[in-house]
């Protein structure tokens, strides 16, 4: 994982790593890498939770093509958040 800072609504995160082949975007918060509770957004995003709820993780597939696609991407932690492209340069290389 790449250090990095990519703040997504009140989150920041400060590890990242994109897998080109699969156009898939890993972002990480912290040091904790062992999530107690995982689920998908309603736009197939994958979120990692901490022991105490916190979001830890996110994983985003398809994260390019959407960017070039709606110019944004749409997560909801647990509310929608669009991620601008610019806000994913230092992730996505």
């Amino acid at each position: 994982m790449d250090t990095m800072n990519v703040k997504i609504d009140d989150l920041v995160f400060d590890h990242g790593d994109y897998d080109a082949d699969g156009d898939v975007l890993y972002l990480l918060r912290g040091d904790t890498t062992h999530a107690s509770d995982a689920a998908l957004t309603p736009e197939g995003h994958g979120v990692r939770y901490d022991e105490n709820g916190q979001v830890i993780g996110i994983t985003i597939v398809n994260a390019r093509r959407i960017l070039e696609h709606d110019g944004h991407i749409t997560i909801t932690l647990p509310h929608a958040v669009h991620v601008e492209a610019n806000d994913l340069v230092a992730a996505l290389g």
